[in-house]
């Protein structure tokens, strides 16, 4: 390689900006080993692309191709026992056992698989053009002439040299070879691989950061060895070999695929992963296959259909052998018209046995109009529109995000009126994880007079009136001079504002805590060009706003280099703004185990100083022995301020001498490159030895506020009857403040706390004893939890609360405790678990959906979330700022957590009663249907023959008496969306299954029998023997088949009629259409010629039309049908009213908004233990038991 083209780099100092960063990702030399062993196999050579032995890089989730469509979806179609059935039964339609013609019974059966087989086309079509989108994405790819020229994602090979630019995705999984840094570090965005929006910080070798310009590559050529494709997305081993020298590789040199180039003009990289190979693909799987209650339970009564279809077949098979047996005896004919002395197998009185098997076939093809063909292709049409409709709700658009709800799939649409349970993030989810700077303590002093939302919520506890006064005026709380609310910006205190912190006693300490905010953080500032306004790429949301409240105070960060930090500050001495720059030495960063960050820095007069924040629990004990006049009442105020449901970090900080800074980075350094076991041991070890001797400046607190109408949509949820679970991860006494916040709690609800707090547990933890820590925790807990038990049995009246944190909870959830556990928590109105891991929040979800065998649903917006969501029977995944993870593994997505009071309340009350009252529908058409033909077949001595003609049997279903039932799973409402609102209670009907009981659908059942019976008899009583045509002979087949089929299609039509609540035009233009359809049938059908319409030749308009008995008797006996249920629903309305019938009444009595008739639905329904409607409900009955004291009080 010609060494003049190499640009001599700076040395890299990783001990910077990314010192922290980089030293955790280093490689292991153990891993190292294992290359060229089975899994660590891959070998690419740079420069030199592979198309052979690797997968292309064109991705395919698509569920088909052009080769498997037909097989595969005929395969999901036949997979259904009644569709297996039909099929069966149109084999043997070409047999001689068919009592109809073969064409008639296919044609059914091929329509209905076909309409199917469309639907899944279409569908799997959009998913083609999705990935058709993301696989002709374009980027930059250097050529065989070295020239960088865009090219296909798709036709990426492995080998290949690409550059990506800034805010690019990345094609591949990518090996960093360098960027524009001069130390060719990245910044990265994984939001679309692991939901978190912060910047990952990536670095290339040093071996390789030269690469610069187009013609540095032309003869670049390296090796690299590498692990298999796999999943994991935080681990990667590997080497790259460069003029025979080998250099270790670590996830910190590896660019996921579907990540995003932040903050960084470019990089060039290798492609080392191509296709379905790259981890994202590797991680990408299809949602876990769910159902809902009502589909489960109509394959039960498929199953049940069957063998009633089996049972009537056996019986008539068993008379129809006896009177064959019986048609010749001693060589005399009893039915001699038969011709039983000259007859095939299928009727044969010498060998009557065998007639009665071969019959058994033929009744099962007969009576196979029992089963619904068209049931499930009905079904998913209906699902389908209904998903449109919630898809398309204005009432659940968000405008600020231009975000609509989602229906992800449409399996699950009634299931969304039969939950049971809630089970809800809390941080962005039910608050908008969107951080302001409202209060701060410095130097004992509390600043900020913002109010939060807990503390209104509080007050309002309290009975005691807060007057909050509205401060965003011309100065007012985040209000910048634009007039424009400040993001991340909510304080407002006129003693530090505007400059006037200098005349503040303490000026000195408000001086180092605001440098400390501005300093210590890895944001990454974007100053806009023509305003000069800087805004900040932050790791999360508190961070961007400590960054801002320092900036809007007067000091502000504007720009970042690996070695410095600059800020624009007022200078205390002169009143003007100069520019300071500090000499970023270490960042010790954030995690979850250290609770802290730390940065150190060399400020412009030389001085060593470590700047550190971090949670209580953890800064306090690092505070130096000396202890400050004001820790004790910063205390006070952390204590205060996480009462107010605000997230507090403490800020401290020390001088370091340069001895004591050259020993530690000595030390940390060497932590660093070691490749021993104990390396990330080694590291925390090191930046302990300088987190020490802290001099206390203040805390910072910052509000996460609720979102929009969150306590009201939990009001209306409890009025529902759902039971609301709050699951975070925040500490106890903020998750306690924020269910007061949101109505989840309220005064005089009993609490049940289970923690690990007490003071024997804290000795026990102390010996450090493992085993009996566990044991003592989990005897503790299992106390905790039966003390509960005990009383809430002896408390019948009280509503209960149980607050449990994440150390308990995980012996709560063991096998011997979990189903105790269970019991208390239901036995609660609220539950909230706090403390609580993304593992627990999907085992609670689990139990208490095994648990409970009920309905539930799951929400939240984060990656932290997905488990959880896919655990529960329906999981909702909120469009929020922690990326799209949850929203890509959810069933539905909508934008904010208020939304779900609708998406239940009201979609999901509809399709529940849609779908339910559909099925229960269709189960009674065709009962009426197949009933009518079994109860002719006894007076034809089941001899197979069908009472109508073929393909008017076959037209039944699909034509005549689909469309109507569609119409009511897409347009039927019982009420309308502001009475489904008005009266949450309505939705109880849904999680108690009310509609889909078996009893209801035993009754459809029986209606479909008592009509198929009423049409019959009185329709041949009708037709009697008396004279029906003009010539004097009475009706035969044809005519009586023909009204009888007539009376069917009218009386299934009709009660359609009668069970719709809601018309709309096209339900009218279906039902009374499909009625008309018949005739028209009819006309068309009896018009072909006798080889094609057989006995329906000229039917209707030579024998029906022109008799005036078959008009009467359709009249009344399709009338006479519904009389059984007409009766039925005017006693049930006038003497057995349900909440449905009051209701109902209520708005067509013009009364729906009487308070008084609406207080006693409320109180006759199920009574909410939470919300705002029970807080009052309680201040009510508490005035009541106050007034019925000084009653009885003598």
């Amino acid at each position: 390689m010609p060494e003049q083209r190499r640009r001599k780099p700076r040395k890299i100092r990783p001990s910077k900006l990314y010192s922290f960063a980089c030293g955790r990702s280093g490689f292991n030399q153990a891993d190292q080993s294992h290359l060229g062993q089975p899994g660590f196999s891959r070998v690419v050579y740079a420069n030199e692309p592979d198309s052979l032995s690797f997968p292309s890089n064109n991705i395919s989730t698509t569920k088909y191709n052009v080769f498997t469509f037909i097989p595969k979806s005929l395969f999901e179609q036949f997979r259904r026992v009644a569709n297996m059935y039909f099929l069966i039964t149109a084999c043997l339609a070409y047999t001689d056992l068919a009592p109809y013609s073969s064409t008639s019974a296919v044609y059914p059966l091929v329509l209905v698989i076909l309409v199917t087989m469309l639907k899944e086309l279409i569908e799997d079509w959009r998913r083609k053009q999705q990935d058709n989108d993301v696989n002709n994405r374009k980027t930059l790819v250097l050529n065989a002439d070295g020239k960088f020229k865009y090219s296909q994602w798709k036709n990426l090979r492995v080998g290949d040299i690409v550059k990506v630019q800034k805010d690019e995705f990345f094609p591949a999984d990518l090996i960093l070879l360098s960027s524009n840094y001069e130390d060719s570090i990245c910044y990265v965005e994984t939001m679309n691989l692991d939901g978190e929006t912060n910047l990952k910080l990536k670095q290339s070798l040093e071996k390789t950061s030269f690469l610069q310009e187009e013609g540095d590559f032309v003869e670049f050529k390296a090796k690299i060895r590498c692990e298999d494709p796999n999943a994991d997305l935080y681990t990667f081993v590997g080497s790259i070999e460069i003029d025979e020298q080998s250099h270790p590789l670590s996830p910190q040199q590896l660019l996921l695929r579907d990540s995003k180039l932040r903050n960084t003009d470019y990089v060039y990289g290798v492609v080392v992963f191509t296709g379905h190979d790259t981890k994202v693909m590797q991680n990408s799987m299809s949602a876990p296959s769910k159902r809902s209650k009502i589909e489960r339970k109509m394959d039960r009564i498929i199953y049940l259909l069957l063998s009633l279809l089996v049972l009537i077949s056996t019986v008539g098979s068993v008379f129809f052998g006896i009177w064959t047996k019986e048609d010749l005896e001693d060589g005399k004919m009893k039915r001699w018209y038969l011709r039983p002395d000259d007859t095939s197998i299928l009727y044969d009185p010498k060998k009557a046995a065998v007639s009665a098997i071969l019959h058994f076939l033929t009744a099962m093809m007969l009576y196979g109009y029992f089963i619904p063909i068209s049931l499930y292709i009905s079904i998913e049409i209906v699902k389908l529109l209904q998903a449109q409709f919630i898809n398309r709700d204005i009432q659940m658009y968000h405008e600020e995000s231009d975000t609509p709800a989602h229906a992800r799939t449409s399996n699950l649409n009634e299931e969304l009126g039969q939950v049971n349970t809630i089970l809800s993030d809390k941080t962005g989810t039910l608050t908008c994880n969107s951080m302001e700077f409202i209060k701060c303590s410095i130097g004992g002093v509390a600043y900020g007079r913002g109010v939060t939302e807990v503390e209104k919520a509080m007050a309002k506890r309290r009975g005691s009136p807060l007057l909050i006064e509205e401060r965003e005026d011309e100065n007012g709380t985040g209000i910048n001079a634009e007039g424009t609310k400040i993001k991340g910006f909510n304080f407002t205190d006129e003693r530090i504002m505007g400059g006037n912190w200098i005349k503040e006693e303490n000026r000195d300490i408000i001086e180092k805590f605001f440098h400390l905010l501005a300093v210590c953080h890895t944001c990454i500032p974007d100053v806009d060009e023509l305003s000069g306004r800087v805004s900040y790429e932050a790791e999360s949301p508190d961070e961007a706003a400590f960054v801002v409240a320092a900036r809007e105070i007067g000091f502000e960060f504007f720009q970042r280099t690996q070695a410095t930090v600059s800020l624009n500050e007022l200078d205390r001495l002169s009143g003007t703004i100069k520019k300071r720059t500090y000499d970023l030495l270490n960042v010790l960063e954030f995690n979850s185990a250290r609770k802290r960050m730390s940065v150190i820095v060399r400020d412009e007069n030389g001085k060593l100083l470590l700047l550190s924040k971090g949670a209580d629990s953890v800064m306090f004990e690092r505070l130096s022995k000396e202890k400050s006049d004001y820790e004790e009442i910063t205390k006070v105020h952390i204590n205060t301020y996480a009462d107010a449901g605000l997230r507090t970090l403490v800020l401290a900080y020390r001088e370091i001498d340069e001895n004591e800074y050259a020993y530690f980075n000595k030390k940390f350094t060497d932590a660093k490159n070691s490749v021993s076991a104990d390396r990330d041991e080694k590291i925390e070890e090191a930046a302990d030895f300088i987190e020490k001797n802290l001099i206390l400046l203040g805390a910072t607190a910052v509000e996460d506020k609720l979102q929009q109408g969150v306590p009201e949509c939990i009001d209306k949820l409890a009025q529902a009857g759902i039971k609301i679970w709050v699951l975070t991860g925040d500490k106890l006494e903020t998750a306690i403040n924020i269910g007061y916040a949101c109505s989840l709690l309220r005064q005089g609800m009993k609490q049940i706390l289970i923690t690990l707090d007490s003071p024997e547990i804290i000795s026990v933890e102390k010996t450090g004893d493992k085993e009996a820590i566990a044991k003592e925790s989990k005897q503790c807990v299992v106390k905790q939890i039966n003390e509960g038990n005990r009383l809430i049995s002896a408390i019948r009246n009280e509503s209960f609360a149980l607050i449990i944190d994440g150390k308990s909870l995980t012996y709560a959830l063991e096998d011997d405790t979990k189903q105790i556990f269970l019991n208390l928590a239901m036995g609660c109105g609220s539950v909230i678990c706090c403390r609580s891991s993304p593992k627990q929040k999907a085992l609670v979800t689990r139990l208490v959906k095994t648990g409970t065998k009920k309905v539930t649903l799951a929400i939240g917006d984060g990656a932290n979330d997905v488990g959880m969501l896919q655990e529960a029977d329906i999981g909702v995944g909120i469009s929020g700022a922690e990326g799209m993870q949850a929203v890509m593994a959810s069933d539905v997505s909508i934008a904010q957590f208020r939304f779900l009071e609708r998406l239940l309340l009201v979609h999901g009350h509809w399709c529940y009663r849609r779908i339910a009252s559909m099925i229960c529908y269709f189960f009674y058409k065709n009962i009426v249907f197949g009933m009518t033909l079994f109860i002719y077949e006894r007076y034809a001595s089941f001899s197979g023959q069908a009472a109508y003609n073929d393909w008017a049997m076959s037209a039944y279903n699909v034509f005549f008496t689909s469309l109507p039932v569609i119409a009511l799973g897409v347009f039927d409402q019982d009420v309308s969306a502001r009475f489904c609102l008005k009266f949450p209670m309505l939705y109880q009907e849904g999680p108690h299954d009310d509609l889909f009981r078996w009893s209801r659908i035993l009754g459809w059942m029986s209606n479909g029998t008592v009509t198929s019976v009423i049409i019959f008899f009185l329709l041949t009583f009708s037709f009697g023997p008396q004279s029906f045509r003009s010539d004097g002979q009475p009706a035969d087949l044809a005519p009586l088949g023909a009204a009888m089929y007539t009376c069917c299609v009218w009386a299934v039509n009709i009660q359609m009629a009668l069970s719709i609540s809601y018309f709309t035009l096209i339900q009218h233009i279906f039902i009374w259409g499909s009625i008309a359809l018949w005739y028209i049938f009819l006309l068309a059908y009896g018009a072909i010629t006798p080889t094609f319409s057989t006995t329906y030749y000229m039917v209707f308009v030579q024998e029906l039309a022109s008799a005036p008995l078959f008009w009467l008797a359709i009249l009344c006996v399709s009338g006479a049908a519904l009389v059984p249920y007409f009766s039925y629903k005017a006693v049930q309305t006038s003497f057995f009213p349900g909440l449905h019938d009051y209701i109902q009444w209520m708005r067509h009595e013009g009364r729906a908004d009487d308070p008084e008739l609406g207080q006693v639905i409320r109180q006759a329904s199920a009574r909410a233990t939470v919300g705002v409607s029970a807080r009052f409900d309680a201040r009510i009955n508490q005035q009541t038991g106050r007034v019925h004291h000084v009653v009885q009080t003598p």
